[in-house]
């Protein structure tokens, strides 16, 4: 008997309720056009600054689904340079697994109407491990697996076996037949769900030794800027899958445990790519509060350290802002410091907290 769906004899011929999909899809494709409409009546940089935001927290919360932790600014600084935005950087040095991680999801978004091959896929998995170590495991990187292999979420340990995957032996057969019904323009499906099922059949197939989820989840973006006819990315699937983590794993299970019948998934999937879009408007107004900023100061004659900091503060500044912190960051002396300080305060822009004390603190007069 067939514990997964993987195992029915008519997989992978998957099934779904059209008519239950019909409302959830035709609201999240207008919540689609109405956020890339608004994103559009924005001048090139501001739909820059939203991609480069969207992207580093595709990557950074990609990565974190799977328990692996980066660092949010070493992930912004690769992008900003690999995006041509130089002046975004805000770090030099970058590890080589960050680099590895945004690699995948520039590719797959703006190489989005490229051919998925399978030797773009096995770069895709080599440029995530670039050392060939998945943590103290040894893998083979940007090659199919060879062993049988789990779907496991939780800390070591705790870890809770949702599914297996199909016997490695059938991985090159499974993956040929995937990457044909990926790049075929004649499968009559709309393509936002199509980027759900591309999701949900990679995840079943679990091509690689690790790395599968964040490979689907760009494989899903890569659909969904296809549906969009545009590399810039304005929202971030995989921070509202890490929202909803444990939905996301208890309905993976579920469905990899049922027939062929993938309506429930497709419905979850579409609702979250909902939710991901409102939690981008939220995202969006900070960005046009920005801009709103930086119009009425317009005037201002700022010098660049003066501008990189208020748009930290801008973005959301950790902690209170001291003169210390301020030459710490800008890399000037406490007394350059203390001028740029200074000036904005006499410009309006800075406020001295009154409540005072050793280190006086400072914040924005107006935050946008």
């Amino acid at each position: 008997m067939a514990r997964y769906v993987h195992q029915l004899d008519d997989w992978p011929h998957f099934r779904w309720n059209d008519a239950g999909l019909i409302g959830p899809l035709a609201a999240a494709i207008r919540h689609q056009h109405r956020l890339l409409h608004r994103m559009q009546a924005l001048g090139f940089q501001l739909r820059q600054e939203a991609t480069l935001r969207t992207l580093t927290e595709e990557a950074v919360k990609t990565s974190e689904i799977e328990g692996e932790r980066l660092n949010e600014e070493q992930v912004r600084s690769s992008l900003a340079r690999k995006l041509g935005i130089e002046k975004a950087a805000l770090t030099e040095v970058v590890d080589r697994h960050v680099d590895g991680i945004v690699e995948v999801v520039l590719d797959a978004t703006r190489n989005y109407s490229q051919a998925l091959t399978e030797e773009r896929l096995l770069g895709w998995h080599a440029a995530l491990f670039p050392t060939g170590w998945s943590g103290m495991k040894r893998i083979a990187a940007g090659q199919w697996r060879r062993d049988p292999v789990e779907v496991v979420s939780g800390p070591e340990g705790e870890q809770r076996v949702h599914f297996e995957g199909p016997p490695a032996a059938r991985v090159p057969q499974e993956m040929k037949i995937f990457l044909a019904w990926f790049d075929d323009p004649d499968t009559n499906i709309d393509l936002v769900l199509k980027a759900a099922i591309a999701h949900f059949w990679f995840v079943t197939i679990h091509p690689f030794e690790d790395g599968n989820g964040r490979i689907g989840r760009a494989l899903a973006d890569m659909m969904l800027a296809r549906s969009e006819q545009t590399s810039q990315r304005f929202y971030s699937v995989s921070s509202q899958i890490r929202r909803e983590r444990n939905k996301y794993y208890d309905c993976l299970e579920e469905t990899q445990k049922g027939d062929l019948d993938i309506t429930e998934h497709l419905l979850w999937f579409l609702g979250c790519l909902d939710r991901a879009m409102g939690n981008a408007e939220t995202a969006l107004s900070d960005v046009l509060g920005k801009a709103s900023f930086w119009e009425r100061h317009d005037s201002a004659a700022l010098n660049d350290r003066q501008r990189k900091i208020v748009n930290m503060m801008l973005d959301g500044f950790e902690g209170k802002l001291t003169s210390s912190k301020w030459a710490k960051i800008a890399k000037t002396s406490q007394a350059t410091a203390g001028r740029d300080i200074d000036d904005l305060e006499q410009r309006g822009i800075l406020k001295r907290d009154e409540a005072g004390g050793r280190s006086t603190s400072y914040f924005l007069t107006e935050e946008r």
